[in-house]
């Protein structure tokens, strides 16, 4: 089954699937947020990832179990998808506890993260690698990491070189010349690396879009919101009184939310494709159902940006 839309990823020459799979979900009882796992679940996902039609699956050395997972169940289809993972994070061994958000960029760590990914996804070779929570240039330069990546490229350790950024530090890595593939945050609430997405976009650079559905936030339920860190739970509850604002429910015409902000993004001309996480096989389903349907109309896709450009402006005139 692959009723999915595809588009090239900027220069890069693949033609990635317009929803991509985030693994972040898989990370199990690591990080600032664990989650639970178990092999028939995991399997029954992974495999329903490619089955479905997807060919892009984002992860990172910082998901917990992740990587060691896409390398128990995947390693005998690896021909049929692009991998996407990530450096500068821990270099540990696979089940020790760590630092998510602790990351260095010295040549020797790029190396042997990018070693660790690849042992323990069972490949040879990784699509696109990424330099993870976007260091500025100034950390790069003095670290000469680019170098360390160009070298893994010349060894076939990696084909493409990417960061996974936020502003302002992404003009920077635009300014840079160097990355095949930049990946920010960006969502119908939330928009602020959207002039960034087109001006990469016209440089040629593949562009991936995180964050995409908000996390599901826009329509979670109280277990979900007394769930979340506390470092992010703001930022979320702010999306979901965004969305809610803008008062959309006319314009979804029977779509679920989620459906809704996933097809929107597929109306974006600047994002080629966007990272949708889930540790759910229901879910998963549903996100490629509801991206098979294609694109926002352009009259609904504008309507919908100026009732949220409204509610956003609404809400900052009364902070």
């Amino acid at each position: 089954m692959n009723n999915l839309p595809h588009s090239n990823l900027g220069k890069t020459g693949l033609s990635v699937s317009k929803i991509g799979f985030g693994a972040m979900e898989l990370r199990g009882p690591y990080g600032d947020w664990p989650t639970k796992v178990d092999d028939e679940t995991v399997s029954k996902l992974l495999h329903s990832v490619l089955d479905l039609g997807i060919n892009l699956i984002d992860t990172a050395p910082d998901y917990g179990l992740s990587e060691d997972l896409i390398g128990e169940y995947l390693p005998h289809r690896r021909d049929e998808f692009y991998l996407a993972t990530k450096c500068g994070c821990s270099v540990r061994e696979s089940g020790e506890p760590f630092e998510s958000n602790v990351h260095t960029f010295e040549r020797s760590n790029i190396r042997a993260a990018v070693e660790q990914s690849l042992r323990r996804m069972k490949t040879d070779y990784i699509d696109i690698i990424q330099f993870h929570h976007s260091p500025t240039r100034d950390e790069l330069v003095e670290e000469d990491s680019v170098a360390e990546l160009l070298e893994l490229r010349e060894a076939g350790m990696v084909r493409f070189i990417g960061m996974s950024a936020t502003l302002p530090n992404c003009y920077e890595h635009l300014e840079m010349d160097v990355f095949d593939v930049i990946q920010v945050p960006y969502s119908l609430v939330e928009r602020d690396h959207e002039d960034f997405l087109t001006n990469a976009s016209s440089a040629g650079i593949g562009t991936i879009a995180r964050n995409g559905v908000a996390r599901g936030i826009v329509s979670a339920g109280k277990d979900k919101v007394d769930a979340m860190p506390d470092g992010w739970r703001e930022q979320w509850l702010t999306n979901k009184d965004r969305f809610e604002a803008a008062e959309l429910a006319d314009l979804l015409d029977g779509a679920s939310r989620t459906e809704f902000m996933i097809r929107y993004l597929l109306a974006t001309p600047s994002v080629d494709s966007t990272i949708l996480g889930t540790g759910s096989p229901k879910h998963l389903a549903d996100n490629v159902s509801a991206a098979a349907k294609g694109p926002l109309s352009s009259d609904v896709f504008d309507e919908a940006r100026r009732r949220i450009d409204i509610a956003v402006a609404n809400s900052s005139r009364t902070v």
